[in-house]
């Protein structure tokens, strides 16, 4: 433990997206506003009226693990694993630096390794519990996810799966965030993994929350969220020893806001999380005035934009800073969305720029008239301070401020 908190950076981002592999290709996908969205490949959609989704395409885990068999680990796992060797690659820290150092792994997911559960669900159904393969079984538990990545990595520390939903990845990040300030960990790779579905495909289709072609965020036509998946991994480490090693940093972790409405199970509540975002800022010493960007929840439904847009409006005033939702490229990648988002704030940060929200057409009054969404096409600007949104069912609110590192 130190007794005096440790300043912590991002050095290193690794990203599984259906806008590109690893950090060029992904911030490449943002700043040209492409699209990941196509027809969903990954279970049979016969029935469904929407069948689009954000899936990833043409992912070939052997060609980013070094240390994981693939077949061993489910496709979410494979995901927070071989985004998470990207990060440390990108981070220039080498696998024996990796092993004697004090590191963790801390990984939020929604469903865990969905597509194993309807693996194992169609053969209980079909031939009862006995048949169930014992190889699939093993890969069932959540806990895998950040046992991949802590063994693809050999590291040591604590190693962690946090599944509060939608917001899992910024509570994953704010975790890691505390083990390196504190001193309990002096590296920790975080982030979140989810794997497109059926069984969430379904729900979210019988809740009437599905688009039918495209997310459209804060639109006043938006008609629902896509489905995606994903693994969005980064590194953090005390940047002090970031500086010392000359290290690039993409931004410093300032603090984080985490509280639960506990009202109502899929209605966001604006008040508390206008609440979550005070809390953010005080967590990182700032002001409202001092935030330049903030990537959004922005799920695309009617009651998410207006909500988070009340909330945003109630702390910064009708004219809030820009505020965009990359859902309406990847679709919501439900464990690791904010793990993206924080990836679009660090990357915002250190190219100066604001991505976009695509597919818009015009606001919805109900979100305010002042309400700046970077309107499908990024936009160049100096980006000091992020506030990087994440919002779940039952009222899991959690918020990350990530600002400019500075020498001192």
């Amino acid at each position: 433990m130190t007794s005096v908190p440790r300043r912590v950076g991002i050095t290193g981002i690794g990203a599984v997206s259906s806008i590109g592999f690893g950090v060029t290709e992904f911030r490449h996908g943002l700043q040209t506003g492409r699209s990941g969205i196509s027809e969903i490949q990954s279970f049979d959609t016969t029935g469904f009226p929407r069948t689009r989704g954000g899936e990833v395409r043409g992912f070939q885990p052997e060609r980013w693990l070094r240390r994981l068999d693939a077949d061993q680990y489910g496709r979410t796992s494979q995901f927070a694993a071989a985004a998470a060797r990207m990060a440390v690659t990108d981070a220039d820290l080498a696998d024996d630096v990796l092993a004697r150092s004090q590191a963790g792994a801390s990984v939020g997911t929604t469903s865990g390794e969905s597509q194993i559960i309807e693996e194992l669900t169609a053969v209980w159904l079909e031939k009862g519990p006995e048949a169930l393969p014992s190889g699939l079984v093993r890969q069932l538990p959540a806990s895998r996810l950040s046992h991949a990545v802590s063994r693809e990595l050999t590291l040591t520390g604590e190693s962690m799966t946090l599944a509060t939903a939608c917001s899992a990845a910024n509570y994953a990040i704010a975790h890691a965030f505390d083990l390196i300030q504190s001193g309990e960990a002096d590296l920790m790779v975080c982030g979140g993994a989810d794997s497109v579905c059926r069984w969430a495909h379904a729900g979210f289709y019988r809740m009437g929350a599905l688009a039918a072609d495209e997310c459209r965020p804060f639109d006043a036509g938006r008609d629902g969220i896509l489905t995606g998946e994903g693994g969005a991994m980064l590194v953090l480490e005390p940047l002090e020893d970031a500086h010392e090693r000359g290290a690039r940093v993409y931004a410093e972790v300032l603090g984080y806001g985490l509280n639960c409405d506990a009202t109502h199970m899929v209605a966001p509540d604006p008040d508390s999380i206008a609440e979550c975002i005070t809390l953010a800022h005080r967590s990182a010493g700032i002001r409202p005035d001092d935030v330049d960007y903030i990537c959004a929840h922005g799920t695309g439904t009617p009651a998410n934009d207006i909500a988070e847009c009340r909330a945003v409006r109630k702390v910064f005033g009708e004219r809030p800073p820009p505020i965009s939702s990359i859902k309406s490229m990847i679709g919501h990648t439900m464990g690791a969305a904010s793990g993206f988002g924080a990836i679009a704030g660090a990357l915002a940060i250190s190219h100066g720029f604001l991505p976009p929200t695509m597919n818009f057409q015009s606001i919805d009054p109900q979100c305010g008239e002042h309400i700046d969404c970077v309107p499908n096409q990024a936009r160049r600007a100096r980006v000091d301070i992020v506030e990087n949104h994440g919002f779940a069912f039952g009222g899991n609110n959690a918020i990350l401020i990530l600002g400019r590192a500075r020498e001192s």
